[in-house]
């Protein structure tokens, strides 16, 4: 699966620094929401009326969990993610390592390299 093929799902959850509107995370969140998704915020360390601390409180179906955190944290995440039968994982650059490729690859997570900002910037509004 490719970065673009990701793109047709619309529930999406960003992991990151999603308050920081210096941060990609942010940027992302922001961009997915424009463009139409149903997206939302976790920050493992932050919780707020709008940003979650885990995925298991988001209150939607999750299609797509976009990594936008350090691979330390992500490998939390992503054992949220098994839990939670998500299948589908946006690794941005500088978020990813061999140890979160192999964790997707073990336990049947479709994992795909990429920048939703790139891709996002392809699409038209809705």
């Amino acid at each position: 699966m490719k970065a673009e093929e990701l793109m047709n799902y619309k529930n999406w959850v960003v992991v990151g620094d999603v308050s920081n509107s210096s941060k990609y995370a942010y940027k992302i969140l922001q961009q997915l929401k424009q463009k139409g998704y149903n997206a939302s915020g976790v920050n493992p360390r932050e919780k707020s009326e709008d940003i979650y601390r885990n995925l298991k409180d988001v209150n939607y179906r999750i299609d797509v969990v976009d990594l936008c955190i350090n691979p330390v944290m992500g490998i939390g995440i992503l054992k949220e993610v098994r839990d939670l039968n998500i299948d589908k994982v946006l690794i941005q650059p500088g978020a990813g390592s061999n140890e979160i490729l192999d964790y997707c690859r073990k336990n049947s997570i479709t994992a795909v390299e990429g920048c939703a900002l790139v891709e996002l910037s392809h699409k038209s509004n809705n």
